[in-house]
């Protein structure tokens, strides 16, 4: 298995990719409005052959192997634990028409001309090259092939800005200007996804917000517990003194109230929806 992006490997096959895991169930639960703007778009049909980048624990792969009924769903991904949860769902669900493999979407050696739509639910923003990972997925793409995916983008009004806030408070936060990794960061504006995707070789680029209501838990203690258990997070609270993370708990919990609403506490996630086409040649 060839990897170039490897600090992203090493994150998602260590405690980064054991957390969704282990929480499959919340991050499902956290992004499954996203599912609903991102099938939409897709048009996934009956007989399709698709390529989910970045698939995770598998729920959007089942989602399309579903509505590809006649076809099948490929679920590609660089962690390990994430995708042996992806294997054992599906098993328990009874689908069938999926495959998982472990690799790194820029270099994996994917058939060529196989896919009829290659689909992403945040995936593809951790790339380390972005324009030779989206050249690789386009050769996957069968000619007039779609790509569409759901990422973040930037936006004047932030839900959760106030919980990113109440932290800032008690830890030092990394300070999204000077972010240069592969990741949300880095992957928000449009002139940056045009720009991409195009220097890949794809053509009809079309964006349009995918804003998305997430769901972070039934109640404030419920969700600062998860939130504390991301990977970010916890790479930010390294240095930090036991009491400071107290206190920046106790914070971001108050922080969450403001959010509860009818049994769950949530916040709308500023998003991009994408679509691009594959010319190829006929």
């Amino acid at each position: 298995m060839t990897i170039v992006n490897t600090h992203q490997a090493e994150a998602w096959n260590d405690y980064e990719g054991r957390h969704w895991a282990r929480n499959q169930d919340r991050y499902d639960r956290m992004l499954a409005a996203s599912n609903v703007l991102l099938f939409e778009a897709a048009g996934i049909e009956r007989g399709h052959q698709v390529l989910d980048i970045g698939c995770g624990t598998g729920q959007t792969t089942r989602i399309a192997a579903r509505k590809a009924a006649g076809g099948h769903a490929f679920g590609v991904d660089l962690s390990g634990p994430m995708l042996d949860r992806a294997r054992s769902t599906a098993g328990d669900e009874g689908i069938a028409n999926v495959t998982f493999q472990q690799g790194d979407a820029q270099v994996f050696e994917f058939p060529q001309a196989r896919f009829d739509a290659a689909i992403s639910r945040g995936g593809i923003m951790y790339f380390a090259d972005p324009v030779a990972a989206f050249a690789n997925i386009g050769s996957a793409l069968r000619p007039g092939g779609r790509l569409t995916f759901w990422c973040g983008r930037e936006a004047d009004e932030d839900q959760f800005g106030t919980v990113w806030a109440a932290m800032g408070k008690h830890i030092a936060l990394p300070d999204p200007a000077e972010d240069t990794a592969p990741g949300p960061a880095t992957f928000t504006t449009e002139e940056h996804i045009r720009k991409v995707l195009t220097q890949a070789g794809f053509h009809d680029v079309a964006l349009r917000p995918g804003d998305a209501e997430a769901v972070y838990g039934r109640d404030a203690t419920e969700a600062a517990e998860f939130i504390f258990g991301w990977g970010p997070v916890r790479f930010w609270l390294r240095d930090a003194d036991e009491a400071a993370v107290g206190r920046a708990r106790e914070a971001v919990t108050t922080a969450l109230r403001a959010l509860e609403k009818d049994g769950a506490v949530t916040a709308v996630t500023a998003a991009w929806l994408v679509s691009a086409t594959w010319p190829g040649r006929l």
